[in-house]
């Protein structure tokens, strides 16, 4: 009988080990980014609740006198990582501001859709109306350009050493979509725009028909890097049409326009390496500003 006994405590063992190892691990600290700050902020015209990521150059607190450019981001816990990780190897003195989805989103769209379900209509500039998907508000990007311009830039504004002149936009997909609206619409918000894989399809008219007379300025002197992966087919086409556009159109706003069509690439596996890449570009822009 407690032969027995000690038979069946030894076949629950390892049980009993892999449940206590998983109550520890559960229970150890969760790992934070040096350097990397959340904080909540409100759209001051919808009430829509967000938040901002936001990581300081490790000099930031020794260097008191110093101001820093900004690269302002979308999707922000999906690039942070990898933008923090690229500027610090190759422009360390700069500062990383992420612009969540909307937090206070309805449970039954999160459940839906998932967390990001604010992006489909934050960064579309169309508005439409999807059968398939009634409850999304296509379309808002003007009101999310205009949360941006006054309250994200404010509060950063207001609480870092920054250069507002020298601001970065960097967006990919739907992302890359809202910075070309912004670029056309308003294009003095960013002195750098990074486009990635920008899915505009069929909306290239529409886009430059909303051109901002700053385009033909002299004194915006915008900076623009677009890319796409070498295997996106479908999109391609669109996105060659836009740059061909802004490069015949001869912009006096826009200083210069870096494409990359990145090699073997399709759409997501195209995302970390444009990062790399437009992070080395902007760094030499930084470089040359500083030398001049």
């Amino acid at each position: 009988m407690n032969m027995n006994k000690i038979l069946v405590f030894l076949f629950f063992l390892p049980s009993i080990n892999i449940g206590a190892s998983e109550q520890r691990i559960s229970e150890m600290p969760v790992y934070q980014m040096p350097g990397t700050q959340v904080i909540p902020i409100k759209d001051s015209q919808s009430n829509k609740q967000y938040e901002l990521l936001i990581k300081l150059p490790e000099n930031y607190a020794e260097n008191k006198d110093k101001k820093y450019p900004v690269i302002y981001f979308t999707d922000a816990v999906w690039h942070i990582e990898l933008l923090s990780s690229a500027s610090f190897f190759m422009m360390e003195d700069v500062i990383l501001v992420g612009i969540s989805w909307q937090k206070d989103i309805a449970e039954d769209l999160k459940q839906q859709y998932g967390a990001h379900v604010s992006r489909f209509g934050d960064y579309s500039f169309k508005k439409t109306t999807n059968p398939k998907h009634p409850k999304i508000k296509f379309g808002q990007a003007n009101n999310h350009l205009s949360f941006i311009r006054n309250d994200v830039f404010n509060t950063i504004e207001k609480n870092y050493r920054t250069e507002p002149e020298n601001r970065t936009y960097f967006g990919f997909s739907a992302g890359g979509v809202f910075g070309t609206y912004a670029l056309m619409v308003h294009p003095y918000t960013f002195k750098n725009y990074i486009l990635g894989s920008p899915s505009i399809r069929r909306n290239v008219p529409e886009l430059f028909a909303q051109e901002h007379a700053a385009l033909k300025s002299k004194q915006s002197a915008i900076n623009v890097f677009i890319s796409y992966g070498e295997l996106e087919k479908e999109l391609s086409p669109y996105v060659e049409n836009f740059i061909s556009q802004l490069k015949n159109k001869k912009y006096n706003g826009i200083a210069s326009i870096k494409h990359i069509v990145i090699e073997s690439a399709g759409h997501s596996d195209s995302s970390p390496m444009m990062a790399v890449q437009s992070i080395k570009w902007l760094s030499n822009l930084q470089k040359e500003k500083d030398e001049s």
